[in-house]
Formats: structure tokens, sequence, C-alpha cells
């Protein structure tokens, strides 16, 4: 007797409540296996559907994988899991996919792209087929940022119809259980350097009569949450070398007096913002480090030689000693102060001249102590990763 064939294709859709919907979706997915004579298997994620749909998925022949945490993603994930395909594409059971066309998605994969997404805005939405909202404000937005953040071309983050390859996508770890699934895939896809490829799609109306599962603000900010914290760079590093930068200047150019700007005059108190901006922005960097040290200690972000490479010639010793540099020149500053104070009987000061000695001596000291303490806390993150490479 011959060995059965091996599956190359997973045809995989998550459910949860689609059984207007899900009977036209499987009949479309096998017609494509048998018409391109492809050895597959179409598999149902159902996520505790009430409404019939695993019976009719059993009916038709689908597999049924039954995945009791609830959410997109995790549906998702318990199909991959459960797939047997060396390749998956994925696609909502809502028939607004069209599953017979999934040709050019095999072609790509066979020829070797690790992440092939379909692209509706390419291909073609149908009238009715996304909300304006989506169509013209949250895709656009939400895909710009993601390829801003991550360097990925593809034009259509939030596709839910895609193919790849079922041990690379394994390999990376996707943990979200949500709607920000679809995101995490392709970031963590373009981090990894797999290769991605886009193939234009058609969008058709959601053939059921119910409110479909997406809910437009909270799982647009879900995306957005997920794109921001995946890149602490935008998150973090920029703002506040921007900040930094800002404050700087303008508290250097304020230190000699006031300085008008048409009719307004900048004086001590512009300075005091100069100053906090400085620490703000000083936090920011430095909450940048701290979360790419342990996103990459435990395997959320893959290593950035560079940032190790920094790190290692950046010891605490080093820190400390630059910590403390700075706090001894931010009390040299405040001696002196002190001193002018001292000059005036210890009595009323001329808030011109004091201010403009007392906050730069005290932005330099909270800076020499958030530097000592950051040095400390970088070092605990680093043996963490030492320890769970």
């Amino acid at each position: 007797m011959e060995a059965p064939a091996a599956i190359e294709l997973t045809i995989l859709m998550p459910c949860l409540n689609e059984a207007e919907t899900l009977a036209a979706c499987i009949s479309k997915a096998q017609s494509f296996l048998a018409s391109e004579k492809v050895a597959g298997e179409v598999i149902v994620a159902d996520n505790g559907s009430a409404d019939g749909s695993r019976d009719i998925a059993l009916r038709l022949g689908a597999r049924v994988v039954d995945v009791s945490e609830r959410g997109y993603g995790a549906a998702l994930m318990g199909g991959i899991l459960a797939a047997r395909g060396q390749f998956i594409i994925m696609g909502d059971a809502d028939d607004s996919y069209d599953f017979s066309f999934l040709k050019p998605f095999l072609l790509d994969l066979r020829n070797g792209a690790d992440l092939v997404m379909g692209n509706r805005f390419k291909g073609g939405i149908q009238p009715g087929a996304m909300p304006a909202l989506h169509r013209y404000l949250g895709n656009p937005v939400l895909s710009f940022i993601g390829r801003l953040f991550f360097h990925v071309q593809a034009k259509d983050f939030h596709s839910g119809l895609r193919g790849f390859r079922r041990d690379a996508i394994l390999k990376l770890d996707l943990r979200t259980t949500g709607m920000e699934f679809a995101s995490e895939m392709v970031v963590k896809a373009a981090m990894n350097r797999l290769a991605i490829t886009e193939i234009p799609i058609i969008l058709y109306p959601d053939g059921r009569s119910r409110p479909p599962h997406l809910r437009t603000w909270r799982d647009g900010w879900r995306h957005l949450r997920f794109l921001l914290l995946y890149s602490p760079n935008w998150l973090f590093l920029y703002p506040g070398i921007l900040a930094l930068s800002v404050g700087l200047v303008g508290m250097v150019w304020l230190l000699t007096g006031p300085k008008n700007i048409g009719f307004a005059v900048l004086d001590i108190n512009t300075l005091l913002f100069a100053a906090a901006t400085v620490l703000i922005g000083l936090q920011a960097v430095f909450f940048s480090l701290f979360t790419r040290v342990f996103a990459m200690s435990e395997g959320l972000l893959p290593e950035d030689k560079r940032l190790l490479h920094f790190l290692g010639a950046v010891s605490l010793e080093r820190g400390l000693l630059l910590g403390i540099g700075l706090s001894i020149l931010g009390l040299i500053g405040s001696l002196i102060a002190l001193s002018y104070w001292k000059s005036r009987s210890f009595g009323s000061l001329d808030p011109s001249i004091a201010m403009r000695i007392v906050i730069p001596g005290v932005t330099l000291i909270v800076t020499g102590f958030q530097l000592t303490l950051s040095s400390f806390f970088l070092s605990i993150l680093g043996l963490a990763r030492k320890q769970n490479p």
C-alpha cells in the first residue's frame, strides 16, 4: 500500500458563530484544493461557537480544532499548531475572502516566500465591504506606522487573508491573542528578516447578518499599542532625544539672560520648563534602553548587536562615575548659589540671577542620580539576560 501523500497546504479559518457563511468558505477552499490537485486540508479553529458552525464544518469534511482560549489570535494559533501542512493560508470565515483564489499565494510560498500578504487596496474593495473609517483612516494610518517603525513594505498590514510557512511562523513565538495578532505576525516576520511578498486580492462584503467581531476603536487602539510597544525607539528613544535636545538648547540659550521673541519675553520660568524637558527626555532615553534589553532577554525582540556593543562599552562603573560626576557639578552649582545667598546676608534674592544658578545645578544633580540608578538597573537586566539566553 502506498503511503499517504504529505500535506502541502492547510487552509485555516478561525471561527466564532459563522454558521451563515462557513459552508461557502469551506466549499470554496475544498474546490481550490481539488481543482489545483494540491495535497491539503481545511481546518476550522472553533473558538466556542454556539450556532452550529462546528457541525457544519464536520459535515463538510473539514477538521475542527477546538480552541478554548477566546480571541482571534488564540484561535489562529490553535489552528497553526494543529495544522499538518507545510504551508498555511489563513482567512476569515465570513465570506469576505475568496478561498478559490489561493493559487498566487501558494506559488509565492513554493518560490521561497515565508509570508505572503493579501493586499485589499491593490486588488479592490467591493462596495460595502469595508467601512469608510477603516478604509480611509484606520488601515492606511496603521499600515503607514507599521512600515515606518519596522521597515516592512507591506501596504495592507491588517489583511485577514495571508499565507505562510508553518515552521517559519512558529519560530516567531507569536503571543498576542486578540485582533493585534495580525500585526504581530507581520512585525516579527519583518524584524526576523523573513521573506515577505504581497498579492492583490478582492475584499467582498461580509456575508453575515450580524455585526462583525471587530470593534473599530478598541481593536484599532490594540493594534497601535502593539506597534508602539514593539518599537522602543519610536515610543521612547526618538521622542526622548528630541526632548533632550530642545531642553538643552533652551537652557543654554536662557542661561545668559532673558530673550525676546516678538512681544514675548522668555526668562527663568521658561528656563525651568527647559530643564524639566531635559529630565523628561533623559528618562525616555533610559526607558528605551530598559525596554529593549528586557525585550531581548525575554525573546520578544531579536538581538540588536549595536546595542549590545554599546552596553558592553558602557559598563556599570563608567555609568556610576559619570552619574557621580554630574551630581558633583550640580552640588558645585548649588554651593555657588549658596555663596550668592550668603553675600546677600541670607536675605531676599534677585530670582533672575539666583535661579539661573539653581536650576542648572538641580538639573545636574537629578541627572546624575538618574544616570547612577539607571546604570544599576541596566546591569541587573544584563544579568537576567545572561541567565536566559
